[in-house]
C-alpha cells in the first residue's frame, strides 16, 4: 500500500471469498472473472469459508513485484494465488478447473444482497424512499457521479483582489453544537478573507458587532444538539432580541455586505426572511421525506440566479456533501423564490426521487438567494468539499488541488473587491 501497488483490499472473514468478491464488485460497479483450481467437492468451502484471508486488487503490470513482496513476508505460493480479473460486462463469472459454475449480473446479485436492508428500511423509514433507493441500485446502466463545469478550473477568479494583500473580514457564525465552522473558515481563508470565529454568545453579550465584517457565513452542524427545529431556535434567539434583530437587519440591508447560510445556518437564515430584502418568498425547511438524517455525496446542478456566490457557475453539475435531517422545502411560495441549486440524478435529470434527492424537496430545490443575490442559503455543504482531497470519490481527470466549489468562495472575494 505504501508503495502505491494496492488498488483495492477486502478481508474475507465475513461471508468468505464469494461474498468478498461480490461486495468489491458492487462498490466498483465492475464485473469479475474468477478462475479457481479446486477439487469439485471442496468448491463450496473454498468460496464460503470465513477463515482469515484477503482479496487484493492490483494492476497486471504489478503482479510480480506484489508476489515478490508476499514471498519476502513469508506468504508462499500455497497461501497467495491469482484468482481472477475484472471485466466490463458487469457479470460475476466463477470457473473451477476451466468449467463455468456460476454466472450472474452484479446488479441482480446486489439486489439479492440488499433485500434484508430493504425490508428493514421499509419498516424503519419511509417505505416509498426505501423502494426508490432499492430500484436505483438495480439500474445496471447507472453512470455514477460525474463532474461538469461551465467555467475553467484554471482561472483563479479572485486573483486581482487577492493580490492587493487586503483581507476582508468575514464572520464565521456558529451556535451551540455547530461543527462546520472550521471548514467554512478554511474555505474563506483560502479565498483571501480574514475568517473570524464569531459565536452567538459574543453577539448577545455585545462583545462583537457585525458592523466590522464584509461577509457573514452561518455554519452547519448540530445546533442545539440537532434537535428537530434547531435552526428555528437559532433564528428566534435573533428575532426575539431587539438589539440583535436590528443589527442583523442592518447588515442584510447594507448593499456592500454578503451572507451565506449552510445547513443549520440555512434553516436559521430562512426564518430571518423578514429581515432580508428580497427574501420574502424563501421557504422553510422541514423533516426529510425519508424520516432520517441523510449524509451523502450526491449530485446538484447550479441554476441561473443572481447569487453573487455562484456567479459564472450556472449549468455546472457537481457532486457535493449533504448532511441534514430537516432539509425538505416547505411553503407553497418557495416556487417564487430564486433557486440556486437543485438535486439531479446521475443522468443529470432534476429529481425528487430518493436518494439522489435526499430530503424530498419539490423540484429538487435545495438552495435560494435574495433579490439582489447578496444573501444565499443552501442545505448542501460546499465548504466540506472545497479541496480535492476532501472527496470520497474523484473524477479521473481532476488534477487541481482545489475542487470546483472553491469558485464559490473566490466569487465572494472578487465581489468584495
Amino acid at each position: 500500500h505504501e508503495t502505491g501497488l494496492l488498488l483495492a483490499y477486502h478481508d474475507r472473514s465475513d461471508g468468505g471469498l464469494m461474498v468478498t468478491l461480490c461486495e468489491m464488485a458492487f462498490a466498483g460497479r465492475c464485473g469479475i472473472d474468477v478462475n479457481l483450481a479446486t477439487a469439485d467437492e471442496n468448491i463450496i468451502p473454498a468460496l464460503f469459508n470465513e477463515e482469515p484471508g484477503a482479496v487484493l486488487q492490483i494492476a497486471a503490470d504489478d503482479l510480480n513485484p506484489v508476489l515478490a513482496a508476499c514471498r519476502r513476508a513469508g506468504l508462499d505460493a500455497d497461501i497467495v494465488s491469482v484468482i481472477g480479473t475484472p471485466n466490463r460486462e458487469k457479470q460475476i463469472n466463477v470457473r473451477n478447473n476451466g468449467s463455468l459454475i456460476f454466472s450472474r449480473a452484479i446488479n441482480e446479485l446486489h439486489g439479492l444482497w440488499s433485500l434484508t436492508s430493504l425490508h428493514m428500511q421499509t419498516l424503519r423509514d419511509n417505505p416509498v424512499c426505501a423502494q426508490q433507493e432499492y430500484q436505483q441500485l438495480l439500474d445496471a446502466n447507472d453512470p455514477g457521479l460525474s463532474v461538469s463545469t461551465t467555467f475553467s478550473m484554471d482561472e483563479i477568479i479572485a486573483a486581482p483582489a487577492i493580490n492587493t494583500e487586503t483581507r476582508p473580514r468575514v464572520a464565521i457564525l456558529r451556535e451551540q453544537g455547530v461543527n462546520g465552522h472550521l471548514e467554512m473558515a478554511a474555505a474563506f481563508d483560502r479565498a483571501g478573507f480574514d475568517s473570524i470565529d464569531v459565536h452567538m454568545s459574543d453577539l448577545l453579550r455585545g462583545e462583537v458587532s457585525l458592523t466590522g465584517f464584509q461577509g457573514l457565513a452561518a455554519c452547519g452542524g448540530f445546533s442545539y444538539g440537532d434537535v428537530l427545529g434547531g435552526g428555528g431556535g437559532w433564528a428566534r434567539s435573533i428575532l426575539y432580541h431587539t438589539r440583535l434583530r436590528d443589527e442583523f437587519q442592518a447588515f442584510f440591508h447594507d448593499h456592500d455586505k454578503f451572507a451565506l447560510g449552510v445547513c443549520n445556518g440555512c434553516q436559521m437564515m430562512s426564518q430571518l426572511r423578514d429581515l432580508i430584502p428580497g427574501a420574502e418568498h424563501w421557504p422553510g425547511f422541514v423533516r426529510n421525506l425519508s424520516e432520517q438524517f441523510e449524509a451523502r455525496l450526491i449530485m446538484v446542478e447550479v441554476m441561473e440566479s443572481p447569487s453573487i456566490l455562484l456567479a459564472g457557475m450556472a449549468g455546472s453539475r457537481l457532486p457535493v456533501v449533504t448532511a441534514h435531517g430537516e432539509g425538505r422545502v416547505s411553503m407553497p411560495e418557495a416556487g417564487r423564490a430564486a433557486g440556486v441549486l437543485r438535486f439531479i440524478d446521475n443522468y443529470g435529470r432534476v429529481t425528487e426521487s430518493y436518494p439522489a434527492n435526499p430530503n424530498g424537496s419539490s423540484g429538487g430545490l435545495t438552495g435560494f438567494t435574495n433579490g439582489d443575490g447578496r444573501v444565499t442559503i443552501m442545505m448542501p455543504h460546499p465548504e466540506r468539499v472545497f479541496l480535492r482531497k476532501q472527496f470520497s470519490w474523484l473524477a479521473d481527470d481532476w488534477r487541481h488541488e482545489d475542487s470546483p466549489w472553491m469558485r464559490m468562495f473566490r466569487n465572494a472575494r472578487q465581489w468584495v473587491g
